[in-house]
């Protein structure tokens, strides 16, 4: 069935219809491009979601101060709820499955920081010794910020790398003192941070912050990361986190602008459902489109049929069987389908390798790629659409009656 001349009477078939081959090749190789391609654009704002989750603690909850909404016990909305490192305290010691935590006092803003002749504008950001871990920082040298700091309101910082190569260039940075508006910090250790923005930062004890700028006791933000992952549980957590605070400032509970209390876990999950969702949608998208390449080749191969309708009913007369006209007939669907599916499969293949290539990847877009598997499903698929698609008509062939098939125009 697959022999040679087998094969030159499909090359002569296609060379005789070239444009109504062409376009069904088209279509074809257009469905399997757009399926590679959603596919690999699907990848990739699924790593840039996990990749902006990942450059933080992602089970992680963080709470701030609001203002309250609801009147309570008597007590009319409209109250300040400032929390303090009593807050923090309570929180890290009474709730229960925190890994670690974190107090940031609300100073958090662009500094003028100079070493000798060098200067450079970054975020001054004060924190607790756990903070590193919560970011996900890698130490390069020295230190981060320890308990012993932040008991003695030290004047001390660690620095990430850009402001090392800013400030000090090619020298050692340990020891060393930094001016930051006006206050001399000494440097402890330098890190390097893969989070967006997460580099260009001063960390300082939050101790030490709240008597520079005169914070008294108060905390901006505190942020725990969780041991467990579980939806359920950090829902219970939240609520911990909620009533504590609720019963301490008087709030109602169900006040959500009282306090602020954001749960990534669920965000995280969120989000991933989400483009979980948009991963299925594009698939569905790709499959009709294929289904549609499909409906094209069978419609041609019935027109091809009908103008060889004479010539089947001479090889018929001649003792030429259904099955070797059938096979004849799929197997020119198969190859259409198959050398243009395949042209649409490199051509996507080679898009999302020149995204990567010439860098348009972005924070929330990181590495489109198409799974392997994947790719070899789509040639499987588009092999038994091609016998699918020559199936109906070969059938027809194959039922024509030498005869009638001779008297036909």
């Amino acid at each position: 069935m697959f022999d040679r001349d087998n094969w030159q009477e499909i090359v002569e078939t296609i060379k005789k219809n070239k444009l109504r081959t062409g376009l069904t090749a088209f279509s074809v190789a257009w469905g399997i491009f757009i399926l590679i391609v959603l596919l690999g654009a699907g990848t990739g704002l699924r790593n840039g979601a996990q990749s902006q989750f990942g450059n933080d603690a992602a089970n992680s909850i963080w709470i701030e101060g609001g203002t309250t909404s609801l009147p309570y016990k008597g007590m009319k909305p409209g109250r300040n709820i400032q929390l303090t490192n009593t807050d923090f305290n309570t929180l890290h010691t009474d709730v229960k499955d925190i890994e670690y935590a974190s107090a940031v006092y609300n100073r958090r803003q662009n500094e003028n920081i100079t070493y000798k002749n060098e200067k450079g504008t970054f975020i001054i950001r004060s924190c607790m010794p756990e903070h590193v871990m919560l970011e996900k920082a890698n130490i390069i040298k020295g230190r981060f910020i320890n308990k012993y700091d932040i008991q003695e309101c030290r004047k001390v910082c660690a620095i990430g790398l850009p402001v090392k190569e800013t400030l000090f260039k090619d020298e050692d940075p340990i020891g060393k003192f930094i001016n930051a508006g006006g206050t001399q910090y000494k440097v402890v250790g330098y890190f390097h941070d893969p989070g967006r923005g997460d580099n260009d930062r001063i960390y300082v004890p939050v101790s030490t912050a709240q008597k520079v700028y005169n914070g008294k006791d108060h905390v901006g933000n505190i942020w725990l990361s969780t041991k467990t992952t579980e939806p359920e549980r950090t829902t219970q957590m939240e609520a911990e986190i909620r009533n504590t605070l609720s019963h301490k400032y008087n709030f109602d509970p169900k006040d959500l602008n009282a306090v602020g209390v954001f749960n990534n876990t669920i965000e995280y999950e969120r989000v991933m459902n989400m483009l979980t969702g948009i991963k299925i949608f594009v698939l569905i998208i790709g499959i009709l489109t294929l289904i549609a390449g499909m409906v094209g080749v069978s419609n041609i191969m019935m027109i091809i049929v009908k103008e060889r309708t004479k010539e089947i009913g001479v090889r018929k007369a001649i003792g030429a069987t259904p099955a070797s006209i059938v096979g004849q007939i799929i197997q020119e669907a198969v190859f259409i389908t198959s050398l243009s599916g395949y042209i649409g499969l490199v051509a996507g293949i080679g898009l999302i390798e020149l995204v990567k290539m010439i860098g348009l990847e972005g924070d929330f877009f990181k590495n489109p790629d198409v799974d392997f598997g994947m790719a070899i499903w789509a040639i499987v698929i588009l092999v038994i659409v091609g016998a699918v698609a020559g199936l109906i008509p070969a059938v027809k062939a194959a039922r024509v009656e030498p005869v009638e098939a001779l008297r036909t125009d």
